[in-house]
């Protein structure tokens, strides 16, 4: 079809957006490279949900996917908010956690308003936040990859309208200090948001992870949750938020009705109230061998910076980079990250699999290093 070039008015800042590069594809690699196998260790995906009852609720969904998911929500609302020690009033769901965090720029961020986010990090903040146009101000980590949080205090000026945390950090599965988020949350100004990402949270020890409650109840916080990652839900976009009511009740305003599929409503209620035994027992096996990767990865010569998350972000032996890397695993049937797009051109990111997955790829490793 010829199309007709014209004017197309955008929004002006779409222009300074740059687009999100997902991981490949397993059905992309297997046509680019004409393999009859693929291993994908490259999404942050759990290989091993969803999990048993989620599964039969799912297929329990179907009787009734003609209907707008009404009395769903509401359920699902009130199992997270009693889970999290909150009312009804302080939660509300989203199709996965990315439009969580689209919904919440849109509902926080005026043109001209400065955001602040940590360099490296999960790359959506800075395009929803220049979206709605902001300027973003990056904060570089410290040396061992943890938020630099005093940095992150002196940068704040009298333009900064919110702050992106992610804890752990996404690509370097990197937290910071429970005690030490709380009171930076604590320190900060009346006039400044913090949006605490905790998207791959339910991977870290309990006692290390921030005790948010007591601080929504006093601090301009949001807090962002998914059931993609530790309930291997990616593809059924469930994602929540926590906040004070008001908050919430504006995030319902804006967000699309009905946002998140019947399908994924059941399932995530069935997850939470059914599954954890099943869960917890999986966290185990992936912390594991997350352990064993990543001793394996070192004997190679990696450097393998320690994770709270299902993944491992490693810098490669020296005279290798991850471009060319992870191209030639592809020809070889696996799937990790390259870490060019973060600014790492020497790190990779892999996702934790299944034991025979991660065997497919040290072995693959084996014949290139």
């Amino acid at each position: 079809m010829e199309e007709r070039v014209m004017y197309l008015n955008l929004r002006k800042q779409v222009n300074d957006c740059k687009p999100y590069i997902a991981g490949e594809t397993e059905a992309s690699v297997l046509r680019r490279y004409g393999l009859d196998k693929v291993v994908k260790l490259g999404s942050n995906e759990n290989p091993f949900g969803p999990y048993k009852n989620a599964k039969k609720a799912m297929q329990e969904s179907l009787k009734v996917i003609n209907r707008y998911p009404e009395d769903d929500y509401v359920e699902l609302t009130e199992v997270l908010a009693k889970i999290n020690n909150l009312e009804i009033k302080n939660v509300a769901l989203g199709s996965g956690a990315g439009n969580v965090i689209e919904t919440v720029a849109r509902l926080l961020i005026d043109e001209g308003d400065e955001v602040l986010v940590a360099k490296p990090t999960y790359r959506l903040y800075r395009e929803v936040s220049i979206l709605m146009g902001a300027s973003i101000k990056e904060i570089p980590v410290k040396a061992d990859f943890t938020y630099d949080l005093e940095a992150l205090q002196e940068s704040i000026s009298d333009k900064t309208k919110l702050i992106w945390m992610c804890n752990p950090n996404n690509p370097t599965g990197v937290i910071n200090d429970r005690k030490e988020i709380e009171r930076f949350i604590e320190n900060v100004g009346e006039d400044v948001w913090v949006v605490l990402d905790e998207a791959y949270a339910d991977f870290i020890d309990e006692d290390q992870r921030p005790e948010i409650v007591e601080l929504l109840k006093n601090k301009k916080l949001i807090v962002i949750r998914t059931f993609s990652k530790f309930y291997g839900m990616a593809g059924a976009r469930v994602g929540y938020i926590m906040a004070q009511a008001p908050v919430i009740s504006a995030f319902d305003t804006i967000t699309e009705p009905f946002c998140v599929n019947r399908t994924g409503l059941f399932a995530a209620k069935a997850a939470l109230l059914e599954d954890q035994k099943q869960a917890n027992r999986i966290k185990e096996f992936i912390l594991e061998e997350r352990e064993r990767m990543s001793a394996a990865l070192s004997e190679k010569g990696f450097t393998v910076i320690p994770s709270s998350s299902n993944f491992i972000f490693a810098k490669l032996p020296d005279g290798y980079y991850s471009a060319a890397l992870c191209e030639q695993l592809m020809e070889k049937g696996v799937i990790i990250r390259e870490c060019d797009a973060w600014g790492y051109p020497e790190y990779v990111r892999i996702t934790i699999g299944r034991k025979e997955e991660n065997n497919f790829l040290l072995n693959k490793l084996a014949e290139i290093i």
